[in-house]
């Protein structure tokens, strides 16, 4: 269903001691977060902002709101935890560990992009197959790790003599790629931490800075399977909300002591003959701690999750699980981006210039696209798949002026 950019309410909504949240308070609770997410947005149009941070906005405004509570203590903490656990569905989306990292006056350019999400058959292998099947065989070339991109320079080919390029792709195995055009698609993680070696020579000071001021966090799955199904018939998303945790409270413990409490809940995939399987989602610090863990370990540390919320201590545990570890993979090292606080849209624009940035015909010589270099729909797969087009649209263009192309992409 169309939620207007929010994630969806859940069908069933724990809480730590045990119980289960009433459908209207979550419906209530879920009603005044997505509304100062919405009131979060609209400083782009102009307007000052009156806070650094989405997280410190949304904190502020729901402190005035919270004094005015007439609840008894128990139902206030209640309703407290509920947005704790909705600002951390903030962090999953926004791929942060804390909504106080995200800048407040660009936080409305990021654009849902209408519809319904996809879901591609066989995973997202699905959508590069099929990119590749208009490709002639062998012309992709795996398992060769890049080094540095030289570029600005004059580099020989013996297949091609007397011909010079410009660029030069330098494999760590010593293998050598000369080229006219190069388009670099790694993730921001990867340019965070290659940003002073990846590049020879180094990249001009305000692309490195754009580099360095972007945020790039954490977002993981957790998949759990289960023998039997021990959710009702129906069931999408579950919930899970920490009644001793509220987003007015800050609260100093060891990652290893809880980092489980950062998971926001699980949603239920399609069974599949005899596999019932539940998606968890964690982000932040307590999502890369998560990566340093054993599989056992996860798995021993959500069956006791589970049990304590479900009120169950009998709950089988779960027969397997996987998950991903995006901060651990090295040409990751994070999930995705965001406009951090201390940035702003224009370094979104600055980190897709093309190099050189001189004006002159040596142009085009690196070209930069994926997720983080789209102002509008960062974070996302549609955001890298529309950088891509943009930039195979200019090497069209600078190779057939009169080529007609599709125009602006969203």
């Amino acid at each position: 269903m169309e939620t207007g950019g929010h994630v969806g309410l859940p069908s069933v909504t724990y809480a730590s001691s045990g119980v289960s949240v009433s459908r209207e308070l979550v419906v209530e609770t879920a009603s005044l977060f997505h509304s100062l997410i919405d009131q979060a947005r609209e400083f782009v149009r102009g307007a000052a902002a009156p806070a650094p941070s989405v997280g410190e906005y949304v904190r502020g405004a729901l402190r005035a709101l919270a004094a005015g509570w007439t609840d008894r203590e128990d139902a206030r903490r209640l309703r407290l935890a509920l947005m704790h656990n909705f600002l951390n569905v903030e962090c999953c989306v926004s791929g942060t560990h804390s909504m106080d990292l995200v800048a407040l006056a660009p936080f409305g350019e990021y654009t849902v992009l209408p519809g319904l999400d996809c879901t591609f058959p066989g995973g997202y292998q699905g959508l590069t197959n099929h990119i590749m099947a208009s490709l002639p065989e062998d012309m992709i070339i795996f398992n060769k790790p890049v080094k540095t991109i030289h570029w600005n320079g004059s580099f020989q080919e013996a297949a091609s003599p007397g011909e010079t390029f410009p660029v030069l792709v330098e494999c760590e195995d010593g293998g050598c790629f000369p080229a006219h055009h190069v388009i670099v698609t790694v993730p921001l993680g990867f340019l965070k931490e290659h940003v002073d070696t990846f590049f020879e020579p180094p990249l001009p000071t305000e692309k490195a800075d754009a580099i360095r001021k972007l945020g790039f966090g954490t977002n993981n799955k957790i998949f759990l399977e289960f023998e039997e199904p021990f959710w009702e018939p129906g069931c999408q998303h579950i919930q899970v909300v920490w009644e001793d945790m509220s987003p007015l409270e800050d609260v100093a413990s060891q990652l290893q002591d809880v980092w489980f409490k950062k998971l926001i809940g699980f949603w239920v995939l399609p069974s599949f003959e005899s596999v019932h399987v539940l998606c968890g989602f964690i982000a932040g610090l307590e999502s890369e701690f998560m990566e340093t863990l054993t599989d056992e370990e996860v798995l021993l540390s959500l069956t006791q999750v589970l049990r304590r919320v479900t009120g169950n201590a009998r709950l089988p545990a779960p027969r397997s699980v996987l998950r991903s570890r995006w901060h651990s993979a090295p040409y990751t090292r994070g999930s995705y981006s965001y406009v951090a606080v201390g940035s702003t849209g224009e370094d979104i624009d600055r980190l897709a210039r093309p190099l050189p940035e001189d004006g002159t015909e040596a142009q085009l010589q690196i070209l930069f696209a994926g997720e983080a270099t789209h102002r509008m729909f960062y974070s996302t797969t549609h955001g890298a798949l529309l950088s891509g087009w943009r930039e195979a649209d200019r090497l069209i263009a600078l190779q057939d002026p009169q080529a007609q192309l599709p125009g602006p992409q969203l």
